[in-house]
């Protein structure tokens, strides 16, 4: 049997944009990988009739629903008393953990455990009861009227541990299904060509799935696929993984791959090679990006971030006439930029990004989204000039910096490296 599920983060701190409601999220990646349909997200602040309202609907139209938040002891947390009071589930305490609720003060906080955290050792008399070795709230799950309902703590790290140890277990006893996605990375076409290019595949599909969503700067493809057993879905993905692949080409990068400096740092490593940076209206992203990566010592050597003119001459080395005669936005400047980059580092590959990210154009006119990022390696110097558009200033950047690490990763591979996708290809993205 199909299940379906609704997610209902409780809390007036998600609605006031306070916090993010990552839980969510995490659900539902944790929920789909035991067959659990997530069909609905739900945001409620703390306050018990429309948290009612919410339960209301969600019953009609799902057979799980899962909550996070309001299971604390102040006399806002009232999510468990709401539950209860909507499926006609008397409250009644638990010794047994209330014992545990003092321990963990006791242990943890070396203090006596307030009075207000007793309401936190209440329950409905027939539920399975959720331990939460990291926090003072335990969870949950009820079955009533042919629903499920799980009650899960909102702060990130108790819920996690607790979505691990027991709402997972408790739910893959419910269903008999599994579903496997996998993502197909790709950069260099926008969402609107790509659904173009894919949409006869799309539509025929059903078991395996296959859909396009839009991530910054880039392009995933999700093929999803559910059977009895993880290796009956893995089965099925295989050849669509691959149908897929073969017909976008290199503009797929990896399958499963977080992002592209990742790939980068992949080929860079198998290759014993390095790489530089030298970085104008990107403003050290590119750097950024590497370093946050563990292992990016073993493949990136360091960077300049010249965004005046003089740092480009007097650090980087680019020859003052060539800046003069086509200015510091140019195929000439960003092809130095690189060298000088490879040059003073001693690193196998140097990279390097020039451009006007605005919002206003520069000194000589240059439009706004018009970048030249430049690629220097023992084989030679590459360009790839992008015109971008008038875009907001942080997703010019953000596409800069991904045509950077597809250069590299071109130049790494054997590819064409100057080849890109601009104007209406990168549409959306």
């Amino acid at each position: 049997m199909s299940h379906t599920a609704e997610i209902i983060a409780v809390g007036t701190e998600l609605l006031l944009g306070n916090i993010t409601n990552t839980n969510a999220s995490e659900i539902s990646r944790a929920l789909s990988a035991v067959g659990v349909n997530v069909f609905w997200h739900t945001v409620v602040g703390d306050n018990p009739e429309r948290l009612r309202e919410a339960l209301d609907i969600a019953r009609k139209r799902a057979d799980v629903i899962l909550t996070t938040g309001g299971l604390g002891p102040t006399y806002d947390d009232l999510t468990k008393q709401t539950v209860c009071e909507t499926f006609g589930k008397p409250l009644v305490l638990r010794e047994d953990v209330l014992e545990h609720i003092r321990t963990y003060f006791a242990r943890n906080v070396h203090l006596t455990m307030p009075e207000n955290n007793r309401q936190q050792a209440e329950f409905p008399a027939d539920c399975v009861i959720f331990d939460n070795p990291v926090g003072t709230a335990p969870g949950c799950a009820f079955e009533a009227e042919g629903v499920h309902v799980l009650m899960l703590p909102g702060p990130p790290f108790e819920m996690r541990t607790m979505l691990q140890n027991w709402a997972v277990p408790y739910l893959r006893g419910l269903s008999k299904e599994v579903i496997v996605s996998h993502d197909i990375m790709t950069f260099g076409l926008g969402e609107s060509p790509m659904e173009d290019l894919m949409r006869e595949r799309i539509s025929r599909m059903e078991n395996p799935s296959l859909a396009t969503y839009a991530k910054p700067s880039e392009v995933r493809l999700r093929a999803t696929a559910k059977a009895d057993s993880a290796a009956a879905a893995e089965a099925m993905l295989v050849p669509v993984v691959k149908e897929v692949t073969d017909y976008l080409g290199d503009v797929v990068y990896g399958v499963d791959i977080p992002n592209l400096e990742t790939v980068c740092m992949t080929h860079l490593k198998e290759k014993g090679w390095t790489f530089a940076t030298a970085e104008s209206c990107t403003g050290g992203q590119i750097a950024a990006r590497i370093t946050a990566l563990s292992g990016a010592s073993s493949v990136y050597r360091g960077g300049v971030v010249s965004y005046w003119t003089s740092v480009k001459a007097e650090v980087l080395g680019v020859p003052q006439t060539l800046l003069d005669q086509y200015g510091a936005v140019s195929e000439e400047c960003a092809r130095s930029m690189a060298e000088n980059a490879r040059r003073i580092t001693g690193a196998d590959i140097g990279l390097s990004v020039t451009g006007v990210a605005g919002p206003d154009p520069d000194e000589r006119n240059n439009p706004v989204g018009l970048v030249y990022v430049g690629l220097a390696s023992p084989d030679g110097t590459w360009c790839r000039k992008l015109e971008l558009g008038k875009r907001r200033r942080d997703r010019i950047q953000d596409l800069a910096a991904n045509h950077a690490y597809d250069m590299l990763r071109r130049c790494l591979t054997g590819l064409p490296i100057e080849k890109s996708s601009t104007g209406k290809h990168m549409e959306k993205l």
